[in-house]
């Protein structure tokens, strides 16, 4: 197994590590503010593998080590990784209070629409992948990647201040918004595989 597939296996691995911390009792204790000693692990753990989703991608391309596993498992173990953490940070169901309105942090139908997106993009990429297509990741998806981890981060320390909260709930609705129309504009691109398919 090459470096690239390690560091995607190590991404892997993180996902069931980040879920058991978060239900670990002792963890949920505040460890600064009122940030957890659980959500400080896991943002550390995040963005450990966050940085290997970048590291292994760039190594698999600079010494031609790209292989059929990374193709699969890479793109599967970042959607995995993001929407798992948007699951335990759901399941705190933290909220921010703006002018008397009270907002979850991480609300269901953002996480909704999140894996809407991504199982669409998968069942588009799929059907291009069986006639011998390979679609490479628009500026906005990729645009989006970035944002929603950033977002996450930010999510994890909700604890420390209100304002980061609010940032954090900012971020989030920002992520959604861009997943949502980096779907429809990878649907709209690659229309004639789907209507093709039909």
């Amino acid at each position: 197994m090459n470096l690239p597939n390690k560091l995607t296996l190590g991404r892997i691995i993180a996902i069931p590590v980040m879920l058991v911390i978060a239900y670990i009792p002792n963890l949920q204790n505040p460890f600064f503010c009122e940030v957890s000693y659980a959500n400080f692990i896991n943002f550390i753990i995040f963005a450990l593998a966050s940085f290997t989703d970048f590291l292994d991608g760039f190594i698999a391309r600079k010494y031609q080590l790209v292989t059929t596993f990374g193709k699969f498992a890479d793109p599967l173990a970042d959607k995995i990784l993001v929407l798992i953490s948007f699951m335990i940070l759901f399941m705190q169901g933290n909220h921010v209070v703006i002018q008397n309105v009270s907002l979850e942090l991480v609300p269901m139908w953002g996480i909704a629409i999140i894996l809407i997106r991504e199982f669409t993009v998968s069942g588009v990429r799929l059907v291009a992948a069986q006639r011998g297509n390979v679609i490479a990741a628009g500026w906005a998806g990729k645009v989006k990647t970035f944002e929603t981890m950033i977002a996450i981060g930010f999510l994890f320390f909700a604890g420390l201040h209100q304002a980061v909260a609010i940032i954090g709930l900012i971020l989030m609705y920002i992520a959604v918004a861009l997943t949502l129309y980096s779907g429809i504009e990878y649907v709209w691109k690659n229309r004639k595989i789907i209507f093709e398919s039909i």
